[in-house]
């Protein structure tokens, strides 16, 4: 296991832009902010989504699409640099009209509402190749 103790510096609470990129709009506050480290939370809706998830045999994602309305339940993540530019990596849980659930890691969604609460670290984390996963993990 790898792990470190972190020091927060400073918090953030914003609304994300109707219309935007729900996981750009996050990486764009980490910019404004200038956090190479933080940890968030979130909750909304989005118009569309499309999810990845990660096939462990073959060592790929898989995306899952949907183009329909649906509510972010919950939405958690974390913030680190990824070949230099800050990376939100990003995992929801969405609704449907129906109560029924999906989740997965979000690679983007169209936002109709949403709000973030950000928790800047102090020390940046970064994140480089795992040979084992196939995934860029932290260091």
């Amino acid at each position: 296991m790898n792990y470190r103790a972190v020091e927060t510096t400073r918090e953030y609470v914003a609304r994300l832009e109707t219309g935007a990129d729900w996981r750009a709009e996050i990486e764009s506050l980490a910019d404004e902010v200038e956090a190479d480290a933080a940890w968030f939370t979130a909750l909304g809706a989005v118009q569309d989504a499309e999810l990845w998830f990660y096939d462990q045999d073959d060592l790929e994602y898989r995306p899952i699409e949907f183009d329909e309305p649906l509510e972010v339940a919950s939405c958690v993540g974390n913030v680190s640099l990824l070949d230099g530019e800050r990376f939100a990596h990003t995992h929801v849980v969405l609704s449907g009209p129906d109560g029924g659930a999906v989740a997965g890691h979000l690679n983007e969604a169209t936002v109709f509402a949403g709000e973030v609460h950000m928790r800047v670290f102090e020390e940046p984390l970064e994140r480089a190749h795992d040979e084992t996963t196939d995934l860029d993990l932290w260091l």
